[in-house]
């Protein structure tokens, strides 16, 4: 049976899952409702050349107190949808170290279309997998109409979304590929995630060289409001340093937890895009 619900913003300053570290580690930030508080004409457009090619693979270690906690891939391939419009195909994979799976295995898996040319989301499952939470997703993005048919363990709602609306998969891409590494930039977006629209902000704080496995890089560092609870709680602030080339690859995320904080840093994939 499926009803109908109002456009209904939430804003919880939660953190971050492995499937988020996947996610806005390896391009998936959240957006939708998209303004910037900057001139827009300062702002690439929808169309502008990609970061990212087909074949991208990245791959990220993600660690806490010192220990492995999980792995997160972020894959993109291109090509056709049904009606032959190009589209991007993201898959994402995040999965709990052996130590971690002892007492909170996490096995997240998502696949989410893109539109190429207006760089919104069509289609997205996920499944997510996190302790005893076991919770299959299913969305059809119809923009024009402001709709979003959300199926949530067989259960399916039609629901209202902002004009623009993206995913939990395919934000990270736009943000990757639309923001300004300038300190002081801003976005405020909103993302359709478990049938909630939720808020997020975003804002680049500072330009820092950073060194790691990838060698030593220029990045801009971004603070994100994230608005998802996950597998740790923090404050609600997660930082993403994203290299200043044509790029643009999230090397490093960090975000305070309860205990610590939470790393990824890349292993695999940085400089390696297939060509186009």
């Amino acid at each position: 049976m499926c009803c109908r619900s109002r456009v209904t913003i939430h804003r919880f300053p939660f953190s971050s899952t492995l499937l988020f570290v996947a996610a806005i580690v390896a391009g998936i930030l959240i957006p939708s409702m998209l303004y910037a508080e900057s001139a827009p004409d300062r702002w690439p457009s929808v169309s502008a050349p990609l970061p990212f090619a087909s074949g991208e693979r990245l791959a990220y270690d993600v660690t806490w107190l010192g220990m492995r906690a999980g792995i997160a891939t972020m894959i993109v391939q291109e090509g056709l949808d049904q009606r032959g419009r190009r589209q991007l195909t993201l898959n994402m994979t995040a999965r709990s170290s052996p130590t971690v799976t002892k007492f909170y295995p996490v096995d997240n898996r998502g696949v989410s279309q893109v539109d190429l040319d207006s760089f919104l989301p069509t289609h997205m499952t996920f499944a997510r997998r996190e302790g005893k939470r076991f919770n299959d997703f299913d969305y059809t993005f119809r923009h024009h109409e402001g709709l979003v048919t959300a199926v949530k363990d067989g259960k399916t709602d039609e629901l209202q979304i902002p004009p623009d609306a993206q995913d939990a998969m395919s934000c990270l891409y736009y943000v990757r590929k639309v923001l300004p590494f300038v300190p002081g930039e801003t976005l405020t977006m909103t993302v359709h995630h478990d049938k909630k629209n939720y808020k997020m902000d975003v804002r680049v704080e500072a330009l820092e060289t950073v060194e790691g496995r990838w060698g030593k890089a220029e990045t801009a560092r971004v603070v994100v409001i994230m608005p998802f609870q996950g597998i740790f709680l923090n404050e609600g602030n997660i930082r993403v340093w994203f290299t200043t080339d044509t790029h643009r690859v999230p090397v490093r995320m960090k975000a305070k937890v309860v205990v610590g904080s939470i790393v990824a840093e890349v292993t695999e994939g940085y400089g390696l895009a297939a060509p186009p």
